[in-house]
């Protein structure tokens, strides 16, 4: 693994910052605990953001140039997205640009592409994401939602939960099962729902933290056409392995928690504290383990630039990052002492009450895109070859 970029690779870090310093507003560079970074049209400002990217034409830096896209490399993708982390900058309409608009490109009709493709790249159409739910969240070809076929059009009964963006979306990626009498992994089809049919409702579920991000969506008798099928009928399992490939590079998320420990260095020094010494050495190694990070989500795309296939790596990567979080999280309550339990609001709130909300985010961060127990199994059996327990 070669961290130094080609000459090529090199000049093209060099247009991205320079894009970001001249582009980049600062009050969204400081936005780091608002909704922009998961990109569901909340802020005015995420759209003003994405028409700066797209006269760039870099709106969506993996998709292929005849969709829109700006064609990027392996490593160019990747070296975007780690400026892109370093300035701090938004994700605007990131799961219909990282997910799944690419889902569309490659299984999608020529109908479906023309359809969806234009509405994701101009920021007027968010999508969210229907996968699990109450009962399927790490086993999730168990799902329970049905899709009957009547006619045309097939109708969907059922339950999604930690929806991530529902209540802004206007299309959904949605597995419904559809043929009951097979093996769970092969009656599952994907459809493209409009989230404004008849019969779907959002209810939101407010996270620890107190934000309104995820939701559940109730599906009563809704009326899916077959032009909204995506891939083949019973196929959606392979179709969702698709869209889920698009959420391991790992560098965004590496780069972030790198900036929380600057962070708390920067509170440290503007007052005063002088951690005791055991703090100290946590500090140490939480920046330690950052730069270990970092590295993991390099080895990742080392790979993928070698056109290898990185699986236990990408879920190594994802489980270190995760529980990473979690020990930064923790790290930054012992450094804030007992004022780290105040929260956004109050003047002693050490940091604004960043301690405190960070201590409370990071607890699903282990859930989140495959639990720790899905990724050890991922790392154990396809990593090392040993047995399904």
């Amino acid at each position: 693994m070669d961290f130094r970029d080609t000459p090529e690779d090199a000049a093209f870090r060099q247009e991205v910052r320079g894009f970001l310093r001249a582009e980049l507003p600062a009050d969204l560079r400081a936005a780091d605990d608002a909704v922009l970074g998961v990109g569901v049209g909340e802020d005015e400002r995420e759209v003003d953001w994405l028409r700066k990217l797209a006269k760039r034409g870099w709106v969506a830096p993996a998709w292929p140039k005849e969709y829109g896209g700006a064609g990027m490399s392996t490593m160019q993708q990747f070296i975007f997205n780690e400026e892109i982390a370093r300035a701090r900058a938004p994700r605007p309409n990131f799961l219909a640009i990282g997910l799944a608009g690419p889902t569309i490109i490659v299984h999608g009709t020529d109908e479906q592409k023309k359809e969806h493709l234009s509405g994701i790249l101009s920021g007027e159409h968010f999508w969210c994401q229907g996968f699990s739910e109450p009962e399927s969240g790490s086993d999730l070809a168990s799902l329970k939602t049905r899709a009957v076929q009547d006619g045309d059009d097939f109708i969907i009964n059922g339950q999604k939960i930690w929806t991530s963006g529902a209540h802004r979306s206007s299309r959904m990626m949605l597995l419904a099962r559809t043929d009951f009498d097979v093996p769970k992994h092969k009656g599952i089809s994907y459809f493209l729902l409009d989230m404004k049919s008849p019969g779907v409702s959002v209810r939101p579920l407010m996270n620890m933290a107190g934000t309104h991000s995820f939701n559940e969506v109730f599906f009563d008798n809704v009326r899916v056409p077959k032009k909204d099928l995506l891939g083949e009928l019973n196929k959606g399992w392979y179709v969702a392995t698709t869209t889920l490939d698009f959420e391991r590079s790992g560098i965004i998320n590496a780069v972030s928690l790198q900036q929380l420990i600057q962070e708390l260095l920067d509170f440290a020094d503007r007052d005063g504290i002088r951690p005791a010494t055991p703090v100290r050495h946590e500090i140490a190694e939480r920046w330690i383990e950052t730069e270990v990070a970092i590295a993991l989500s390099y080895r990742v795309v080392s790979m993928q630039v070698k056109g290898l296939i990185p699986n236990q790596e990408a879920s190594i990567t994802k489980l270190f990052g995760s529980e990473l979080a979690q020990r930064i999280a923790r790290t930054a309550v012992h450094l804030a002492g007992p004022r780290a339990v105040l929260s956004e609001g109050s003047k002693h709130a050490p940091m604004g009450g960043r301690p405190e909300s960070w201590y409370r985010i990071a607890v699903g961060a282990t859930l989140a895109g495959g639990t720790s127990e899905i990724q050890r199994g991922v790392i154990a059996q396809r990593g090392l070859g040993l047995p399904r327990g």
